[in-house]
């Protein structure tokens, strides 16, 4: 009996922020998804602008997929980094090239504002970042991609690592509301089902 043959991608609609056109980029990326069995499932919003969570983040594994699925699509994501791991040099321009943005966690507050801003400006703009905050279990997630799409007025993207079936998916796309305890709820129970290298999100 012969495997069902899935799509390794997904379709990537017009409004969506994406890189400068490198066959060689997708190259990479595809590969790496076909060698490693993964594939993306689910369908990405025609939206310029959003703030997208990933989850579950168990595993340094899920950046090497991530960046692979991002790569493969030509999408245009940028992620937040520890500003200490630009002051090396090739390190630096290596996150940059990758669309990863240097912040100082150690101000919260400004960070909200900053990554607002940087939805808000003139480009199209996904923000993407973990809610967990660590690769290890926690009780309850970071609150600050609520924050900034609150802040920024724009919809939260769903993605999740599923590593029984080698998937990362993207769900519905959410607005947040008034209540952060009932949107933080309802998303947890979301991602309730997906399961990461070493651990679920519950």
């Amino acid at each position: 009996m012969s495997k069902t043959k899935y799509p390794l991608l997904i379709p990537v609609p017009p409004n969506a922020p994406r890189v400068k056109p490198s066959r060689l980029a997708r190259w990479i990326g595809r590969n790496i998804l076909r060698l490693g069995g993964w594939r993306v499932v689910g369908e990405l919003p025609d939206v310029s602008r959003l703030v997208l969570i990933g989850a579950p983040h168990s595993s340094n594994w899920d950046g090497v997929w991530g960046f692979a699925a991002k790569a493969a699509l030509g999408l245009d994501i940028r992620v937040l980094g520890k500003d200490s791991l630009f002051r090396i040099p090739v390190l630096g321009w290596a996150l940059r090239e990758l669309g990863v943005i240097p912040v100082d966690r150690s101000r919260a507050s400004r960070v909200i504002e900053q990554a607002a801003a940087a939805i808000n400006g003139p480009e199209p703009f996904w923000y993407g970042l973990a809610p967990e905050g660590t690769r290890k279990r926690v009780e309850r997630w970071k609150t600050g991609f609520w924050k900034i799409a609150k802040a920024a007025n724009v919809p939260i993207q769903t993605m999740y690592f599923h590593y029984p079936d080698k998937v990362i998916g993207f769900g519905p796309l959410i607005q947040p509301s008034d209540d952060l305890d009932a949107d933080m709820a309802a998303l947890r129970a979301w991602f309730a089902p997906w399961m990461g290298k070493n651990r679920g999100t519950v």
